[in-house]
């Protein structure tokens, strides 16, 4: 899964860590996410998006290897 943090963060001006404690988790996992090397639950995904205002298609997509069985 590809995500779209780290230019959120940017356009924000937001540290990692400031995003981790934003949404109750730490500054690893939100790196292990933008590396997506983590796949975040719906929780996080929607706290993430949310903090952005915006949706989480946006922030989130799906892969075509995320798509095969």
């Amino acid at each position: 899964m590809k995500n779209n943090i780290r230019v959120a963060r940017a356009v924000e001006r937001m540290t990692q860590q400031q995003l981790a404690d934003a949404v109750g988790v730490s500054r690893q996992t939100i790196n292990a996410i933008e590396a997506g090397k983590f796949i975040p639950s719906t929780l996080l995904a929607l706290k993430i998006a949310r903090l952005f205002r915006q949706s989480v298609e946006s922030i989130f997509e799906l892969e075509a290897s995320d798509l095969r069985n």
